[in-house]
This record gives structure tokens, sequence and C-alpha cells, in this order.
């Protein structure tokens, strides 16, 4: 299996309520998909789906655990990584002003970077982060320093 990853597809409770946030509130454009059933996002090299919740489950042929949106942490994150400190403040302000529950106020981490988290409507969580040790290139996509 080659190192990569293609899409990242999350489960939305709400079509409708996802689509206007992440395409009216953040700003994205929709790609071309299955019209009402299925949304995606051109991300650099890799795309973003939305697809219903309970289809989701079903087509991976899993139930549903019950989660409540923002109640309980399902173990993945998103991240969105830019360039200073401040762009980490304006991107969770204008996350907030779209919708979303700032679920950890940016502040220094641990590891030597800045970070911050929302939560989409439907509690999916979205890490903003600085990292003054990657390099973000001119497409955003991300560069990992060599490994010494």
């Amino acid at each position: 299996m080659e190192q990569r990853l293609s899409m990242v597809t999350l489960g939305v409770r709400d079509m409708a309520r996802a689509r206007a946030f992440y395409e009216e509130g953040l700003g994205w454009t929709l790609g071309d998909g299955v019209e009402g059933r299925v949304a995606f996002y051109q991300l650099g090299g890799m795309l973003l789906g939305l697809y219903g919740l309970e289809a989701l489950a079903e087509d991976a042929e899993l139930p549903l655990a019950g989660l409540k949106p923002g109640a309980n942490f399902g173990g993945t994150t998103l991240a969105y990584n830019v360039r200073d400190k401040a762009a980490v403040d304006a991107t969770l302000q204008e996350a907030e002003a779209a919708g979303a529950k700032i679920v950890k106020p940016a502040q220094e981490v641990f590891w030597g970077g800045y970070s911050g988290y929302f939560a989409d409507p439907d509690g999916h969580l979205w890490e903003v982060a600085f990292n003054p040790f990657w390099t973000l290139n001119d497409d955003g996509s991300v560069t990992l320093p060599a490994k010494a």
C-alpha cells in the first residue's frame, strides 16, 4: 500500500446544514458529486467528502455508535495548518462566525506550536495549527523536515 491519503469522508446528520457550513460559512467550493447525497471538496491533492451519517454506517456495514455531536471524542481530528499564530486566531474566528463551536481556544502547545480546536455542526473536530517546524508550501501542502 502506498503511503498516502486520498480522501476523508465525514458522516453528517443534515447534509444541507453541513454544506451551508463549509460552502457559505467557510467559503469552500463544491466539486462534482451525487447531488443531494454526497458533497466533495477539493483540498489540494486530496478530497473531503460529506455523506449522510446513517448511509455511511450502512455502506461500511457497521452500526452507528450513537454519539451526540460535540459530546464525545470519536478518536479522529482533522487539521488545518496555517503560516503564523495570527492566522490560527483568524481561522478560529472565521469558523466560529460560520457556526462552528470553539472547543479549545488557541494557545501555545507543548510541542512548540500554537493551536486551537473547533467542532463543525456535526461535531467533527478540526485543529487549526501553526507548526514552526514544518514547511507550509504555497499550495497549502505540508512538508516534514528531513529525518536526522
